[in-house]
């Protein structure tokens, strides 16, 4: 096993060859061993280089609806109405701190993601 840092694309690239050629590695064999590491150095290359910004206060709350199988309508008793579900959902109204409140109480989301400001249409 022979592991060096990611210092550049060229080595970037070689790992993702290298990991698509362990992925078949079954756990606790030194391949697996090699997968688990390079992988590791893979992820903090792509967090480095390509980050990916927290959701907006509406895709975190779709995430949520969707990991939880909710509708828009069992949104209803947290934000007030189905109109307030639609102009939430479609951009056309801020959450406010008491729907933020509601949607961290009764859907787990986290509140600092609630009330991040985000752009109305």
């Amino acid at each position: 096993m022979k592991i060096k840092p990611i210092r550049t694309a060229k080595d970037y690239k070689a790992a993702l060859a290298r990991v698509e050629k362990l992925m078949s590695a079954k756990k606790k064999s030194p391949e697996g061993d090699e997968l688990d590491i390079i992988a590791t150095l893979v992820e903090a290359w792509e967090e480095k280089h390509f980050p990916i910004g927290k959701p907006d206060p509406v895709a975190a709350i779709e995430h949520r609806m969707e990991s939880l199988g909710l509708t828009r309508k069992d949104l209803v008793p947290i934000l007030g109405s189905k109109s307030r579900v639609s102009e939430i959902l479609n951009r056309k109204r801020k959450i406010t701190m008491e729907m933020a409140r509601n949607l961290h109480a009764k859907m787990g989301i986290p509140a600092e993601m609630l009330i991040k400001d985000y752009e109305v249409r």
